[in-house]
């Protein structure tokens, strides 16, 4: 049996071959198309937004429809930081968005204040911002050729930027430390000196010498002179004298601690109502070698009622 001759008019032209081939990257292709349209129309919507005059209303009133606000900002360790200024370095308030800010440029700006070491900033859903401060607490005021500044136990500088007259007035209470490597060996002696309190209380100043010792300035002006490296004893044993003799509320210029066997008192010259005559040189009196007797120091004055005056 004879087979027909094939229709040249019912083959497939090439182009729809090569179509048919190619239809299964077409799909793909388009919606790579799309996928880039959609991409750079964002691109083009966010670098328009960045014109505040023209989209800051708009994106107001957008964040304004947005859900969870703040409803509660927790504050701790805050002792020396006033509220203003850590509410202003936070940057929000109760009633923002709380997904409108960045917690890494809050903790960064409320670093920045004064006596703030580093602090802690937690966002928690659905609307509480956590804050938790470690202050560097001033432990002393430094004085070192001429400039006071705040330092901590460690001796390192506090910044004080931004002080009201409130705090500067608290820190006027501070004690005083005064010469070079002063602020690094000053928490050593404030902790003895706070185990002696009938001292402490007189102190005012301690001057660090040759960067070895220390002298204490009474608030009456008397120095104490400690011997080096043997401060705990020193102050043990003038806590003693106090206690037993008042030997820090008598009116002497100094009082020389640093013999271990002996101790040495200069009186003012002329002390008025003092029983014994002027002396011409400076020699001052040295105690027994037990460090127990002081010298006689001058005696109430008369009561001038009693005084019989001549004719």
């Amino acid at each position: 049996m004879k087979r027909p001759a094939d229709n040249l008019n019912d083959r497939p032209s090439r182009l729809s071959i090569f179509l048919r081939r190619q239809k299964r990257l077409i799909r793909p292709a388009i919606a790579t198309l799309l996928v880039c349209a959609i991409g750079a129309g964002c691109v083009g919507l966010v670098h328009r937004m960045g014109s505040e005059e023209r989209f800051a209303p708009l994106r107001a009133r957008v964040v304004n429809m947005l859900p969870l606000r703040i409803t509660d900002i927790t504050v701790t360790g805050n002792e020396l930081t006033g509220d203003a200024a850590l509410q202003e370095a936070l940057g929000v308030h109760k009633g923002d968005f709380i997904l409108g800010f960045s917690l890494g440029a809050a903790r960064m700006r409320i670093d920045a204040l004064p006596f703030v070491d580093h602090s802690v900033v937690e966002r928690r859903l659905p609307g509480t911002i956590i804050v938790h401060l470690i202050e560097r607490r001033p432990f002393a005021v430094w004085q070192n050729h001429g400039h006071f500044m705040l330092i901590d136990r460690a001796g390192n500088q506090v910044r004080d930027q931004g002080m009201t007259g409130k705090d500067a007035q608290a820190f006027m209470q501070l004690p005083l430390v005064v010469g070079p490597d002063a602020n690094l060996a000053a928490a050593s002696l404030m902790d003895e000196l706070s185990a002696q309190p009938e001292v402490r209380g007189h102190v005012v100043a301690a001057v660090r010498v040759g960067q070895r010792r220390w002298n204490l300035t009474l608030r009456d002006g008397t120095v104490v002179l400690l011997p080096e490296g043997e401060e705990v004893p020193a102050l043990k044993r003038l806590a003693e004298m106090q206690q037993t003799m008042r030997i820090l509320d008598r009116p002497v210029i100094s009082i020389d601690m640093r013999l271990p066997d002996r101790l040495i008192i200069r009186e003012a010259p002329g002390a008025a109502g003092s029983d014994r005559p002027a002396s011409n040189d400076n020699t001052p009196p040295i105690a027994d070698p037990a460090g127990l007797s002081i010298p006689d120091m001058p005696r109430t004055r008369p009561d001038p009622g009693n005084v019989q005056r001549r004719a």
